[in-house]
């Protein structure tokens, strides 16, 4: 014997009761989750998504995934690190995948000063010049290198 559907109320009340339940930041939390997977895929990194790849669809989670790690940070205790990584290795991976920097870092728009938003935003600081001998991430200007 089957039990019967519930009604549209009954329906109606369990979601009033989720939305009770739930956070702000679960919900920013999964959708993060999500996004991270979807760029995965849709750099054919995961297992039999090959021809998933949409590398302008994986751009788009990378930069909807920076924009939403401010709202994780601000929880207490958030542990944020596997995500982070996460982020770090589809950045590499839209980058190998483009051949280019990783969206926000450079000619990708993304997030942030100069990238990605509409109107005019602050001026992104100034590059230093490259060391001679210095190789492309470090001519760059963009990553740290300890005494320099």
């Amino acid at each position: 014997m089957s039990t019967p559907e519930p009604t549209e109320e009954e329906l109606r009340a369990a979601y009033e009761e989720e939305l009770k339940r739930i956070t702000v930041a679960e919900v920013v939390l999964q959708t993060v989750v999500s996004l991270v997977n979807l760029a995965g895929r849709r750099l054919g990194l995961a297992s039999g998504a090959e021809d998933e790849r949409d590398p302008a669809q994986a751009r788009d989670a990378i930069d909807a995934v920076r924009g939403l790690l401010p709202v994780l940070e601000r929880q207490p205790g958030a542990q944020l690190g596997p995500i982070r990584d996460a982020l770090s290795q589809l950045q590499m991976a839209y980058a190998k995948e483009s051949g280019s920097a990783a969206p926000g870092e450079g000619g990708e728009p993304g997030p942030g000063p100069g990238g990605g938003g509409s109107g005019p935003g602050p001026a992104a600081p100034a590059t230093p010049k490259p060391k001679e001998g210095a190789g492309p991430a470090q001519s760059s200007g963009r990553l740290w290198v300890p005494g320099q």
